[in-house]
C-alpha cells in the first residue's frame, strides 16, 4: 500500500533498490547529495547534478525536464553515507518560472523497480522559493527510511548547498546552472498550456487537491477525472492506453470524430483529431504532441524493463559466483543458465508489450498524417498540391520529425508553437552523428542553406499574405544556389545582403524596427508607428556567420536574438559555432536562446517528459518536385495582389 507522506512524515522502505519519480509543472533540475550521519556533505564529488549525473548507487537525470526518474541503489552507496537528499531547482535564464509558487505542486514517488509506489509526496506551500530539498532517503538503526522534507530556499540552489555543507556552494550551483542551460538548448520546449487543465491527472494526499501532472502547470488544479496516465514499468505491464483521457479542454469543444467500435479483445481504431480542441487544427496539434509523448513514455517502459531485466541478472550471478557451492557439480553453470533465460524471458514480454504499443502508435499516425493540414504536414504530402494562401495564421509549423531507434519508421512531427517563441540554429558543422560524418563540410553548408530555405518557404506559405517578410544576410555570396527559390519566386522584398556594408543595413534596419515597437508598446501608443515600418513578422536568415561581422554587428545581432521575438523579428542562424569560437564565451547566450537544429539525421534532441535523446529528421522535398517552387510562386501572387 502506497504511503502518502506530509512534511516531516517518514516511512520505512522495504527494499534497497529504488526510483524515484519526479513530475513537475515545469522543467526542473533534479540532483541529489550524499550526507553522513549529520547530514552534511563531505564535497562537491559527492552531488550527483546534470554535469555529473553519477555516484556509486546514485544516477540522476541528465538535464532539466518535467518528469524524472533517479536510481538508487542504497546498498551501493558509500560506507559513510547515511543521507541522500533529492534536490529539486528551477533552471535559470532558461525565461521558465522563477519561483515554485508560480507553478504547480511537484510530485515526488519512490517506488520498487516494478513500478509499485512505496509512498508519496506532493510539495504544497511553496511560493518565493527557486529551489527545495524533496525528500531524504536516511540509514537509522541498519534500516533505511524516506522522510518528506519539502524544505524550500528562496536564495536558490546555491543556499541549499551551502545549508548541507557543501564548500564553494556557488560556485557549483553555477556549474550545474551551466549543464542545464547547456541540456535546454537541445531540449524541444513542451507544448504551451491552452487550457488551465493538466493533461494527466496523479494521486495525491487528502485532503489537498489533485495537482495536474505534466503540462500545462497551470493552478488551480483539478479534482482527478480520469485515470492517471501508465506510467513505465520496470517489468513490461499492459499496453498504453490510446484513449487519450488526459487531453482535455475547459469548455465542451466542437465533438471530435467518433472511432468505429472495437471488435472484441482488439484496442478501438485511431481516428484524426480524436484530442479534444476547438477546431481540427487544435484537435490535430494536440494528438501529434500525445503521440509524441507517448512513444517518450513506452520506449521509456521498454528501456527500463531492459535494464531491470539486466540488473537482476548480474545480482543472481554475483550471489552464485560467491557461494562455493556452486563449483561443484555443474550447479553454477545451471544457475548462469537459469539467470540468463530469465533476463532473456523478462526482455521478451517487455518487446512484445513494446511492439504492441508500436503498432498501435503506428496505426494511429497512419490515419493523422493525411489528414494534417499544410503547416503541420510534410512537403510530400498531397496537402501542397491544393495549396492556398491562407487568410490566418495557423497554431503551429512543423519544423521536422523525430523517432527513437527502438522503431525507426515511426516518425513524430516536430511542431513548434506560431508565433515562433524562439529563434533556430541551423548547425552547419560536423557533428557526430553518422549522416554528418559522411558527408563533406562543403555539402554540409549547402545542406543547412537548404533547410534553412525549406524552413523560411514554409513559414511565408502559412501566414497571410503580408504578414511575414524573410530578409537574408549572405556576407560573401556563398549560398545563391540555394537561396535561389527564395529569390527567383519574388518572394523577398530585397536581394540577399552581402558584404559588410549589407550586414550592417539589415541589422540597423531590423534593430531600429525592434527599438520603434518596444517605445510604442511601452508608451502604449502602438498605433502611431512611423508609416515606413513594416508590420509584417520578420525573420532574418544569417548564413555562414561570424564571416562579414564585426563586434557592432555581433552585438545587434545579440540584440536582435534577446529582444527581437516579443515584438516580431526571429533569428534563423546558419552556422558552425566552432568557427564563431573566436569571440568566446560571449556568443554562448546566443547559441543557447535558438533552438539548434541539423540539416542531416543527428539524434540531438531531447523530449520534455523523460529526457530521450531523438533522432531529427530535417524537412526535405521529394526528389524531382517542383512542389516548393509552386508554393513560393503562389505566396508571391498574393503578395503583388493582396490575397485575390
Amino acid at each position: 500500500m502506497t504511503a502518502e507522506l506530509v512534511r516531516g512524515q517518514n516511512h520505512t522502505l522495504p527494499q534497497t533498490r529504488l526510483e524515484i519519480r519526479i513530475s513537475a509543472g515545469a522543467p526542473v533540475v533534479a540532483g541529489a547529495t550524499l550526507g553522513d550521519e549529520h547530514g552534511r556533505v563531505s564535497g562537491t564529488e559527492w552531488v550527483a547534478h546534470p554535469g555529473s549525473p553519477q555516484l556509486h548507487g546514485l544516477e540522476v537525470s541528465r538535464q532539466a525536464a518535467s518528469d524524472h526518474r533517479l536510481a538508487v541503489d542504497l546498498d551501493a552507496l558509500p560506507d559513510g553515507v547515511h543521507r541522500v537528499t533529492v534536490l529539486l531547482a528551477l533552471p535559470q535564464g532558461a525565461g521558465g518560472p522563477t519561483r515554485f509558487g508560480a507553478v504547480a505542486s511537484p510530485f515526488v514517488a519512490v517506488t520498487g523497480l516494478d513500478g509499485d509506489e512505496i509512498a508519496t509526496f506532493t510539495l504544497t506551500g511553496l511560493d518565493s522559493e527557486s529551489a527545495v530539498a524533496a525528500l531524504e532517503l536516511y540509514r537509522r538503526q541498519g534500516a533505511w527510511k524516506v522522510r518528506a522534507v519539502g524544505q524550500g530556499y528562496a536564495g536558490g540552489l546555491a543556499a541549499m548547498l551551502a545549508d548541507q555543507g557543501v564548500d564553494r556552494a556557488a560556485e557549483l550551483a553555477g556549474t550545474i546552472q551551466e549543464a542545464v542551460a547547456r541540456g535546454l538548448a537541445r531540449s524541444v520546449a513542451p507544448p504551451p498550456p491552452r487550457t488551465p487543465e493538466g493533461d494527466r491527472v496523479r494521486h495525491t494526499p487528502a485532503p489537498a487537491p489533485a495537482p495536474t501532472h505534466g503540462q500545462p502547470p497551470v493552478p488551480p488544479p483539478v479534482p482527478p477525472a480520469a485515470p492517471p496516465q501508465p506510467e513505465p514499468l520496470a517489468e513490461p505491464g499492459g499496453p498504453v492506453n490510446y484513449a487519450h483521457p488526459r487531453r482535455q479542454s475547459t469548455a465542451p469543444p466542437p465533438p471530435p470524430p467518433t472511432a468505429p467500435p472495437a471488435q472484441p479483445g482488439r484496442p478501438a481504431q485511431p481516428v484524426a483529431g480524436d484530442a479534444t480542441g476547438w477546431s481540427m487544427d487544435e484537435r490535430l496539434y494536440n494528438q501529434v504532441w500525445g503521440m509524441f509523448e507517448d512513444l517518450a513514455r513506452a520506449a521509456a517502459a521498454y528501456r527500463s524493463a531492459v535494464d531491470f531485466a539486466e540488473s537482476r541478472m548480474d545480482q543472481e550471478l554475483e550471489r552464485t559466483l560467491s557461494d562455493p557451492r556452486s563449483r561443484i557439480g555443474g550447479a553454477g553453470d545451471r544457475a548462469r543458465e537459469e539467470a540468463r533465460a530469465k533476463r532473456d524471458e523478462l526482455t521478451a514480454r517487455a518487446r512484445e508489450s513494446l511492439d504492441r504499443d508500436l503498432a498501435q502508435l503506428a496505426a494511429e499516425s497512419a490515419v493523422v498524417e493525411p489528414a494534417l493540414p499544410a503547416s503541420y504536414a510534410g512537403w510530400d504530402n498531397p496537402v501542397w498540391h491544393g495549396y492556398q494562401v491562407p487568410m490566418e495564421i495557423p497554431m503551429a509549423l512543423r519544423i521536422g520529425d523525430l523517432h527513437l531507434p527502438e522503431s525507426t519508421d515511426l516518425r513524430i512531427p516536430l511542431l513548434v508553437r506560431l508565433p515562433l517563441e524562439r529563434g533556430m540554429w541551423i548547425d552547419s558543422g560536423r557533428t557526430a552523428s553518422e549522416a554528418a560524418a559522411l558527408a563533406g563540410t562543403d555539402q554540409l553548408r549547402r545542406l543547412a542553406m537548404e533547410t534553412a530555405v525549406l524552413h523560411a518557404a514554409r513559414l511565408l506559405a502559412v501566414y497571410p499574405p503580408n504578414e511575414f517578410t524573410v530578409h537574408v544576410i549572405d556576407p560573401a555570396g556563398s549560398a545563391a544556389g540555394a537561396l535561389a527559390p527564395l529569390v527567383r519566386s519574388g518572394v523577398l522584398p530585397s536581394p540577399p545582403a552581402t558584404g559588410a556594408q549589407g550586414v550592417s543595413t539589415v541589422l540597423a534596419h531590423l534593430t531600429r524596427r525592434v527599438d520603434l515597437v518596444q517605445m510604442a508598446i511601452r508608451a502604449g501608443a502602438a498605433d502611431s508607428l512611423p508609416p515606413d515600418l513594416d508590420p509584417a513578422e520578420q525573420l532574418l536568415i544569417v548564413n555562414d556567420f561570424p564571416h562579414g561581422f564585426d563586434d557592432r554587428a555581433v552585438t545587434q545581432l545579440r540584440y536582435l536574438a534577446d529582444e527581437g521575438p516579443s515584438v516580431g523579428v526571429h533569428l534563423m542562424m546558419v552556422a558552425d559555432r566552432e568557427e564563431a569560437s573566436e569571440y568566446g564565451p560571449i556568443l554562448d547566450p546566443l547559441w543557447r536562446s535558438l533552438l539548434r537544429v541539423t540539416p542531416v539525421a543527428d539524434d540531438h534532441l531531447a523530449d520534455p517528459w523523460v529526457g530521450h535523446a531523438w533522432t531529427y529528421e530535417p524537412p526535405r522535398t521529394p526528389p524531382g518536385s517542383a512542389v516548393l517552387d509552386q508554393v513560393l510562386a503562389r505566396v508571391a501572387h498574393a503578395r503583388r495582389t493582396g490575397g485575390r
